[in-house]
């Protein structure tokens, strides 16, 4: 399989429009979560999907839910029609997508998921330590090629920005999960001073937090040429 063009985008928090011109296009665009701000309004979630089915330079969309996106959650068969609207992008809830090359006919699996532990009264909230957590982790497949979830694991780029400057905010249990499946890429925002990137234990990982703490546009989408046969990722 050649080489794979990868923009990564998350917490948007609505104010998506402000990427226009900063998404050069490619293969492939993920959206970590967090796509909404109220998180209950019918507008926001057309609007974004009106938007992101709009980035015509892309092959495929794929997007989760984060903790701001209330409906996702509370009101499934509502964002289920919006969503039978814009056929061509690809929502994940606790599910797989093979993303297929016709020249070598291999594929990469990416597996999404919107769960992280409790935080305040939000969306995909799971107790940090319960059983129900590490069953939503355990059925991530171990064959996972990118993994999507909104929230990082414990111990990478989960630390908040001013005015919070708090760490280890990420999920003890994903990141056992991620340690034994080793995906070759991990992509999640949620902490949004986390934006970053860092490189272990074979998987790239990548905070693609948009906005900072102040829910201000300061962080460049981060787009990649990677190869998923030797897992060498270029940033461009």
């Amino acid at each position: 399989m050649s080489k794979i063009r990868i923009t990564f985008i998350s917490d948007t928090h609505a104010k998506h429009w402000q990427l226009e011109g900063f998404l050069p296009g490619g293969d492939l665009l993920i959206h970590a979560g967090d796509l909404m701000n109220s998180g209950y309004s019918q507008y926001e979630i057309e609007d974004f999907c009106k938007w992101f089915d709009g980035q015509h330079k892309y092959d495929k969309k794929v997007f989760i839910a984060g903790n701001h996106d209330r409906a996702f959650e509370n009101k499934p068969d509502q964002v289920k029609e919006i969503l039978e609207g814009f056929p061509n992008l690809i929502y994940l809830e606790d599910q797989m997508f093979g993303l297929y090359s016709l020249d070598t006919d291999k594929s990469v699996k990416i597996y999404g998921s919107p769960w992280q532990p409790e935080f305040y009264n939000w969306a995909f909230n799971l107790p940090r330590r319960g059983d129900e957590l590490a069953k939503v982790w355990s059925d991530i497949p171990t064959d996972t090629g990118i993994l999507i979830t909104h929230g990082p694991p414990q111990g990478h780029l989960d630390v908040s920005g001013p005015p919070y400057n708090e760490g280890d905010l990420g999920c003890e249990l994903l990141r056992v999960r991620v340690d034994e499946i080793k995906p070759k890429i991990h992509v999640f925002g949620h902490i949004h001073g986390g934006y970053g990137y860092k490189f272990h234990n074979g998987t790239h990982f990548i905070n693609a937090s948009i906005l900072n703490e102040r829910y201000e546009y300061v962080n460049k989408p981060l787009t990649v040429d990677w190869d998923p046969e030797t897992n060498e990722l270029e940033f461009i």
